[in-house]
């Protein structure tokens, strides 16, 4: 099969891209995730590297996690794949961006906001659209209210509504807005952390999200419980994936 994501260098190699290669939505299956995960192992090794860049190939940068894989017994598998990325990126240290452009949904957005730094498109659209299908979104629950506060969390997490590049600049989920996102982030990542030490960057990095990891790896199993054993026991929650994968309208009973 085919790779889902693409490895490129700048910097003089001390920077990577990883892209991801499956458009048009560039959707974060398994396939990719592990293709993802298998990436970050490799990069532990590579003690020049001052900077991972996460872009989407073609007009999007996702359009999230497959929904067909959070059906059923699947979906423990799923969310097992898709919160083994951030422990990884956690556990390698290495500073992070997002180059987005187009839509940036659900896990597509997670991954980002996640990143230390967000640059996006004037067009650029961001959402966790989770509680349309009647379900959440786990990471966003945690990361949110840590880097918006927790108003702006609630807003995005209970609506699902669309968020433009200039709204979510104001609110602090995008650092920057450019045409070119990717020559942005690489323009300051020349002038900021190139001349840095990458040993140092990676302890920075660590140390300046301490509070938020030590949350994510205490209550993300927590989250985690509570999709699996109470949200996907409910009627609704199943609903809403089967409406969306048979393309009709949901037909809830609140329970």
């Amino acid at each position: 099969m085919p790779s889902k994501i693409r490895i490129e260098r700048f910097m003089q190699g001390e920077g990577a891209r990883v892209v991801l290669a499956s458009p048009p939505g560039n959707v974060l299956d398994a396939a990719m995730m592990t293709e993802i995960g298998e990436a970050l192992d490799g990069f532990k090794s590579e003690k020049q590297l001052k900077l991972l860049v996460f872009t989407g190939e073609g007009k999007h940068f996702s359009f999230g996690a497959s929904v067909e894989e959070h059906v059923g017994e699947r979906a423990a598998a799923m969310l097992k794949g898709f919160h083994g990325m951030f422990r990884k990126l956690m556990d390698l240290g290495v500073p992070t961006a997002a180059a987005v452009k187009g839509r940036c949904l659900g896990g597509g957005m997670e991954l980002a906001a996640f990143c230390h730094r967000v640059v996006a498109h004037p067009g650029a659209v961001f959402a966790q659209p989770e509680i349309q299908l009647a379900v959440l979104a786990p990471v966003a629950s945690l990361l949110l209210p840590w880097k918006l506060g927790q108003s702006r969390a609630d807003d995005i997490n209970l609506t699902g509504r669309n968020v433009e590049a200039a709204e979510a600049q104001a609110m602090g989920l995008v650092d920057a807005i450019a045409e070119d996102p990717v020559a942005a982030v690489e323009a300051w990542a020349a002038e900021q952390l190139a001349p840095k030490s990458a040993s140092s960057l990676r302890m920075a990095a660590r140390a300046s999200r301490w509070e938020l990891h030590q949350r994510f790896r205490a209550l993300l199993p927590e989250v985690e419980r509570l999709y699996l054993e109470d949200l996907m026991s409910t009627h609704d929650a199943n609903e809403g994936l089967a409406a969306f994968l048979e393309k009709r309208k949901p037909s809830f009973t609140n329970s």
